[in-house]
């Protein structure tokens, strides 16, 4: 389902429990907006209620800080439907994550065309188009740097995609 129109006013960024891939992700997109010129509500949320109120997880903020982000003031937080209410587009990490969005977004007694569009993070990405951005959690820091370098790729092909139109 490509989402070619223009850039959306707001993006939400998702994986399971928001301390890895969505916060990283959060920032590099808010970084990558900004030097694009794009003005953006940007945030994170993870579809689990493990993490609530952590901080990013030690390796994914060390990884990240390495590669010129900082994520270590924000804080996880579960994806809530009012989110589908706040947000133009809703970027899943994984098809998982996408399947369980799209659950909770069937729940929701609005007109579909009011609520959030969804979609694969890396849809736009001639890279790594429809490819999950793995889950670093139980991985080494090779793990974290694909990590890095695949939402560098997708948030950009994102970009891309809404200069275009």
């Amino acid at each position: 389902m490509p989402i070619k129109a223009s850039a959306p006013s707001s993006v939400l960024l998702v994986c399971l429990g928001n301390i890895c891939r969505s916060p990283t992700a959060e920032e590099i997109f808010r970084q990558q907006a900004a030097i694009a010129g794009l003005t953006m509500k940007i945030d994170s949320a993870g579809t689990g209620d493990w993490h609530i109120g952590h901080a990013p997880d030690a390796r994914a903020q060390r990884h990240a800080k390495l590669n010129g982000y900082n994520i270590g003031k924000l804080v996880a937080r579960q994806v809530t439907a009012d989110d589908f209410r706040e947000f133009d587009l809703i970027l899943a990490m994984d098809t998982q994550n996408l399947d369980d969005l799209q659950a909770i977004k069937d729940g929701i007694e609005e007109p579909v065309e009011t609520l959030a569009k969804l979609a694969l993070f890396s849809e736009e990405d001639p890279t790594y188009g429809g490819d999950d951005v793995p889950d670093p959690y139980q991985g080494e820091s090779e793990a974290f740097e694909d990590v890095i370098e695949r939402i560098e790729s997708s948030t950009q092909a994102w970009i891309e995609s809404w200069k275009t139109n």
